[in-house]
């Protein structure tokens, strides 16, 4: 598991699964020749995704940034078409850390499309339970809105049983939520309605998690986006605003999807200065 610290807040990269999604559909109107110059992509047009939770310890608490794809709750028809080729190990990532899924207090959800949020549940006999059963589950009040009532295109994503089991687990928030000393939550919309992002400040070091309008290093390019975003055109300025933040910031950008690279920082002519790269095999 890959480690490092912003200022005094340390963080684990966990082994929360992985899958293999259409590269087109993952670049949007970028046409191949281009992104394929940024990011493998295998004989079936797919990139590997992963979905490896950021482990946050910092403040006295433990702190996840989403779940993984979960175990045991996808059927073989949805692995083959999402190329799921493994699932969650989040307790056997956390257990190599001396903790348990009792000792994480939040959980903070960019967002709770599946291959975010089907880690917060497991199956327990015949019955769906909560996995983080003393954390309080963080989103924006729009996401879990929509997450309760998807519409005809976000039924696909949003699973009841992904938020049933917790419902009575979920904190809201409207623009922004100050976590705790140093660690904000800001709502940007774009990849879906209530989609939000963190910052990670301390000893004069930042760090930002945009995740799903920028979920690799590939995506840095703001007209990059995603045919799977919502509002793509919210999008766009989102990532605009806050890569402007990072580089005032001369912040570190962390991954939950990338398969090369957990975190990485540019300069302002855009070239990558430093990198803490994924093990293979983890």
């Amino acid at each position: 598991m890959e480690t490092m610290k912003i200022g005094e807040i340390e963080l684990v990269w966990l082994n929360g699964g992985d899958t293999h999604m259409d590269g087109g559909a993952m670049f949007g109107v970028v046409p191949k020749p281009l992104w394929s110059k940024k990011y493998p992509v295998n004989d079936r047009n797919q990139i590997e995704l992963r979905c490896d939770p950021i482990l946050i310890r910092w403040n006295g608490l433990h702190m996840l940034v989403d779940s993984g794809i979960g175990s045991g709750k996808l059927t073989d028809k949805q692995k083959r078409n999402y190329g799921v080729t493994e699932e969650t190990k989040v307790e056997e990532s956390l257990a190599t850390l001396g903790l348990q899924p009792t000792d994480i207090n939040k959980v903070l959800m960019t967002h709770l499309h599946f291959d975010h949020a089907s880690g917060l549940t497991k199956w327990e006999g015949d019955k769906l339970v909560s996995v983080f059963k003393n954390a309080e589950i963080i989103t924006s009040a729009i996401e879990w809105d929509e997450m309760r009532q998807p519409n005809i295109r976000s039924k696909n994503t949003y699973w009841k049983e992904n938020w049933e089991p917790v419902s009575d687990q979920v904190v809201t928030f409207e623009q922004s939520l100050d976590v705790t000393d140093g660690i904000q939550m800001h709502h940007t919309g774009g990849h879906s309605n209530g989609h939000s992002i963190l910052t990670l400040t301390s000893n004069g070091e930042t760090a930002i998690h945009l995740a799903d309008i920028m979920p690799t290093h590939a995506h840095r390019n703001p007209l990059w986006v995603l045919a799977y975003d919502d509002y793509p055109m919210t999008s766009i300025p989102a990532k605009q605003k806050w890569q402007a933040f990072a580089e005032e910031k001369d912040a570190w950008y962390l991954f939950y999807h990338d398969a090369i690279y957990r975190a990485v920082k540019w300069d302002q002519e855009g070239h990558l200065t430093h990198k803490v790269k994924r093990a293979k095999g983890v």
